[in-house]
């Protein structure tokens, strides 16, 4: 297959090694995709070169949690344009709101479905 220089890179940040490989399955082919399963990680790759186009971040991780994780790039003059996307399994309206009022531009909720992902995505690259 060749390698399309023009996709989307996409970080996945999630603790839960299943997930990582679910998203990373949705996502092959269509985008490039970067895994970091803490918060830590997810913030060097996020000011690596080239940055990720967006950023699918799972909430409750060990350390930094994606709230935190979402705060800190929206808070950086180098990473705040990278659009975040919420991942979790937090289903309650307080907790998406939080998300949105942090800068997060979606909100998806656990378990995950391809066509609700890549839509998503689609929309918010709008690619």
């Amino acid at each position: 297959m060749n390698e399309n220089t023009d996709q989307k890179t996409i970080l996945v940040v999630d603790d839960t090694p299943m997930n990582i490989t679910l998203l990373a399955g949705i996502l092959k082919g269509t985008y490039k995709v970067k895994v970091a399963k803490d918060g830590e990680k997810a913030l060097k790759i996020a000011h690596g070169t080239p940055s990720p186009d967006l950023v699918l971040l799972d909430v409750m991780m060990p350390g930094i949690d994606g709230y935190e994780v979402c705060s800190r790039l929206k808070a950086d003059e180098a990473t705040r344009d990278i659009p975040v996307i919420f991942v979790t399994g937090m289903t309650d309206e307080a907790d998406q709101v939080r998300g949105i009022e942090l800068g997060a531009v979606g909100y998806l909720n656990k378990p995950v479905e391809a066509g609700t992902v890549l839509e998503k995505i689609r929309e918010v690259l709008g690619s």
